[in-house]
Order: C-alpha cells, then sequence, then structure tokens
C-alpha cells in the first residue's frame, strides 16, 4: 500500500492512499481516535485563529475532534456540531444538501434550531479537519449565515488540492492529491 508520510508539529502519521476514482487518490487522513494528533494540531492552530470570537462550529464527524480541542485551549466552553441527518431531538432544524469529495451521494446538513437560536448574532469559526473542494463548508457558512450568525474564519489542519491557493481560510499544511501511480499532483 502506497503512503503519503505527514508531519504535524512533533508528530509524523503515514496516511494511505485511496482511490478517490481511477485517475486520482486522496491521503486518507481520519484523527477519529487520534488523540495526541488532534491535540498537537489544535495547539499549533489555535493561535492562528482570530481571537475576538463567540463560537466555534465543526461538521460532523471528523471535526469534532478538533473542535472539542480548540474549544478547550481558546477557552470556550461549547462548541456546536452541524449534523449529517436530522435527529429526533432536534427542534426546527435548519437542513442544507451538499455534496462532498469523500461521498458517493449527496449528504444532509443539519443544525438543530436550538443550536441556530444560540448561534444567532454569534461571531463564528467554522473549523473542519480537511478543506478540499471547500463544499462541505460552503453549505455549513449558508446555514449559520441563515440563523444569523457570522463566520468570521473557515479554519482546518490541511487544505487539500485547489483548498491551497485559497485566501479565505486557515490551516497549518497542505495535502497534495495523487495520481494512479500515488504521484502527489
Amino acid at each position: 500500500m502506497l503512503n503519503y508520510p505527514l508531519q504535524i508539529g512533533k508528530l509524523q502519521r503515514q496516511l494511505p492512499l485511496i482511490d478517490l476514482n481511477s485517475e486520482l487518490k486522496i491521503a486518507s487522513f481520519v484523527i477519529l481516535g487520534d488523540a495526541e494528533l488532534t491535540h498537537e494540531a489544535a495547539r499549533l492552530l489555535a493561535p492562528l485563529l482570530p481571537t475576538d470570537f463567540d463560537a466555534l462550529v465543526t461538521m460532523e464527524s471528523k471535526g469534532i475532534p478538533l473542535a472539542h480541542e480548540l474549544a478547550l485551549l481558546t477557552k470556550h466552553p461549547r462548541y456546536f456540531v452541524i449534523r449529517k441527518g436530522v435527529k429526533a431531538y432536534m427542534h426546527n432544524p435548519y437542513v442544507t444538501t451538499v455534496q462532498a469529495i469523500t461521498t458517493s451521494e449527496p449528504q444532509q446538513l443539519v443544525l438543530d434550531g436550538a443550536d441556530a437560536h444560540a448561534l444567532k448574532g454569534q461571531r463564528v469559526i467554522l473549523v473542519d479537519d480537511v478543506i478540499s473542494t471547500g463544499c462541505s463548508l460552503k453549505a455549513g457558512a449558508q446555514l449559520l449565515k441563515e440563523c444569523g450568525a457570522t463566520v468570521i474564519t473557515q479554519a482546518a489542519i490541511l487544505a487539500e488540492g485547489d483548498a491551497v491557493n485559497r485566501t479565505d481560510i486557515t490551516y497549518l499544511k497542505p495535502l497534495p492529491l495523487f495520481n494512479k501511480k500515488g504521484e502527489a499532483l
């Protein structure tokens, strides 16, 4: 199996290359369960964020541990999660649909109405593990705008592919895309 060596601060991980389609591979970056890497990434990302914000918001699911660590490091007692489906406990949820690069079918993004109410008028930082096409963040930002929140920064551990050229995001490191032979593009 082909791997891509990724260095985040003092830590290194070998990311397996997986087929996205017949011509393209991506490095599989999963922070779920890797508390050490998540903490190190948050430690490095936190100083790059604005200090004047009200809340952190992330998308389910791989952004959750990053938002948790960032909330602790920035002394914000709570963070909010945009879910991937309507849950029975939700009241008046805000819903949109997005097509992410790593999923074959469109996904719902859902913000609980109670969370939307709490975020109204708030200045928020929208965080995720990897920004690639930016479709998920764009949909999340639209949901937040609909509930009256203002996204002041979008941040991630990694920017993948063309996202490295964006000037509207904050990230720690670039993550290349790979051709079918496993060569960085």
